[in-house]
């Protein structure tokens, strides 16, 4: 586990057992047992730190969502995998699922509302997908107001993971949830969301940015096929020398590596949009 990874995974437990506000980055170098210089090698902020966290556990979520959209054949278990693949992947990360539940009171600053904001989003446009597989032109007109419960679905049952001790079956939850969407879904007939009031999707990142992060995360890995892989993929977006059937072969490489999947799911999007 390199330095980032190590500082984030520990800020975060911290954050869930006392809250962001209540944390000092003095306690979170100690229980890391690395330096304050360290640390700020790493981050120039708690502020950066937090939004860094954002980033690796959102693009996660998304990049675990968007495989499921894009490699699930059957309409028929589309909606239940999806269901099932958000809550598996909150439970996976159940420090950050409390975060987000826990810091609703305390409103984050606007940089990070904006990040949360454009993964609310992303995964809007992921519902989309779903929801127009699913169900085609024939709730087109209420089609905002069922994605819009959806996210609300995964919002308060997200609670669960919060309050409740006892474990939970995600099976018998994904299956629920399904049906109440179906439900819904041959059953509005007063809309409220309408394409009007729809958010517009985030903006592409930055090519400069993305860029970086992909040497960042080259450079953190050992000799391996995935720092390879990324280090081929920085070079074409520069340069664009290769063929789409390689670049895709190559984010698959680095798909595969568990701290790669957020620049996985980022190289996906910019180079087959």
């Amino acid at each position: 586990m390199d330095r980032k990874q190590l500082i984030m995974e520990k800020a975060l437990e911290l954050f869930a057992k006392q809250g962001i506000e209540s944390t000092s980055v003095q306690q979170i170098t100690e229980y890391c047992g690395i330096s304050k210089g360290a640390f700020y090698l790493t981050f120039k902020s708690k502020s950066e730190l937090i939004e860094g966290i954002i980033d690796y556990f959102m693009t996660d979520i998304i990049f675990e969502v968007d495989r499921v959209v894009k490699h699930t054949s059957s309409n028929e278990d589309l909606l239940y995998l999806y269901y099932h693949t958000v809550f598996q992947t909150f439970q996976k990360h159940s420090d950050f699922a409390k975060l987000l539940v826990k810091e609703q009171a305390h409103p984050p600053n606007e940089e990070q509302l904006l990040k949360l904001a454009a993964y609310d989003e992303e995964l809007g446009r992921l519902l989309e997908t779903i929801v127009d597989k699913l169900y085609g032109g024939r709730i087109e007109h209420t089609k905002y107001d069922l994605i819009f419960s959806m996210k609300g679905f995964i919002k308060s049952y997200l609670e669960l993971f919060i309050f409740f001790n006892a474990p939970i079956n995600l099976d018998k939850l994904a299956k629920s949830l399904v049906e109440k969407t179906n439900i819904l879904a041959e059953n509005i007939t007063i809309p409220f969301i309408s394409s009007e009031l729809k958010l517009l999707p985030p903006t592409d990142a930055d090519p400069d940015k993305l860029v970086q992060m992909v040497q960042s995360k080259a450079a953190s890995l050992d000799e391996s096929l995935e720092k390879e892989s990324l280090e081929i993929l920085t070079e074409q977006l520069v340069n664009k020398t290769h063929p789409l059937a390689i670049i895709k072969g190559l984010i698959t490489n680095i798909s595969h590596h568990p701290d790669c999947k957020g620049v996985a799911f980022l190289l996906d999007k910019h180079f087959f949009k």
